[in-house]
């Protein structure tokens, strides 16, 4: 029987799927395995699902000639170098759709939050600041009615879109690498713009593009201060695509009102300087985090690795594969 190895825990019932079709190596401990920890586990393993914690490149792969399959338990894959998975022949999958609507969701409140400075006030109360009612009291910004821009308006960009310009009356101006269809723009009520223009007439960015060498530092020092000073940035997208020190300088500074962060650069690790300051909302990597979403984005992982490797009902074509070049012909 094939071995495939669960790098790290995951839902063990939906694991347990994987056991009728190949030998599986777990991870229940939760150990997040090092570069050759990784190669050590992935020995004789013809196929690995992977969370972002784990580093496939070039190095991995030439050490694991036997691998056949990598499936990610994330939309994102910027932990697997595809090109050289490509070259070798080994498929990669990730989990798109199955996330889009609770990101999406999780997106919005985080951008509310900095906006409204929720975090902030329950800090103020629980520090048992509160004694009385005044005019300017932990004000904040309005979300219902203000400027929308989002970075990035693939399918998460256009659920945050849907939420604010149906929900809450906002005006939606986006940038990405394309434009949508002029029907998708009518209906998210969604003007396409350059850059700068996103970064100077947004009151509330929203940061959702994928991970990738042109998208390093997407945000930086240069583009904090083209942004009004009364705006606020959301980062559910990875970290890496903004400058955290900067950020964490023009937060300071109060070159921006605020920002709501779910992602950051050397994650778990982050800027410390980000700990200090008031006017910004910080979260574990939690986006996708409801109970539902992330049981479908371990199902779809486990759809995948099965077909990846010629087995179950859709064998030889798993559900959402990245580099579908490397598949057999039909």
């Amino acid at each position: 029987m094939d071995k495939v190895l669960v790098a790290r825990a995951a839902f063990p019932d939906i694991i347990d799927r994987l056991r009728a079709h190949f030998d599986v190596e777990d991870n229940p401990s939760d150990t997040v395995l090092d570069k050759a920890q990784l190669i050590a586990r992935l020995q004789g393993k013809v196929g690995a699902f992977t969370t972002g914690s784990e580093r496939i490149d070039a190095e991995v792969l030439a050490a694991c000639p036997q691998l056949r399959a990598v499936c990610n338990m994330a939309v994102g894959y910027n932990n697997i170098d595809v090109a050289a998975c490509t070259a070798r022949g080994v498929i990669v999958t990730n989990t798109p759709d199955v996330l889009t609507e609770t990101t999406a969701d999780f997106g919005f409140a985080l951008m509310m939050a900095a906006a409204r400075r929720i975090a902030e006030s329950e800090h103020y109360l629980r520090r048992g600041e509160w004694t009385k009612w005044h005019y300017d009291q932990l004000v904040g910004s309005d979300v219902h009615g203000a400027t929308l821009g989002i970075l990035g308006m693939g399918r998460i960009g256009q659920a945050i879109a849907r939420r604010g310009a149906l929900g809450f009356g906002m005006p939606v101006i986006y940038h990405n690498r394309s434009r949508l269809a002029p029907e998708i723009e009518a209906t998210l009520n969604a003007r396409y713009v350059d850059k700068a223009t996103l970064l100077r007439e947004s009151d509330h960015l929203v940061l959702v593009l994928p991970y990738s060498a042109a998208s390093h530092h997407a945000i930086g020092a240069a583009e904090l201060t083209q942004m009004k000073p009364t705006a606020t940035l959301t980062n559910i997208a990875r970290g890496g695509v903004v400058d955290d020190a900067a950020l964490a300088e023009a937060l300071k500074a109060r070159r921006i009102a605020a920002a709501g962060l779910d992602v950051f650069e050397g994650e778990p690790k982050l800027n410390p300087a980000l700990l200090e300051l008031p006017n910004v909302v910080l979260t574990p990597h939690i986006a996708s985090a409801s109970v539902a979403t992330r049981r479908a984005m371990a199902s779809l992982a486990v759809d995948n690795l099965i077909a990846s490797l010629g087995c179950g009902p859709q064998a030889g074509r798993p559900p959402t594969p990245v580099n579908p070049e490397v598949l057999a012909p039909r």
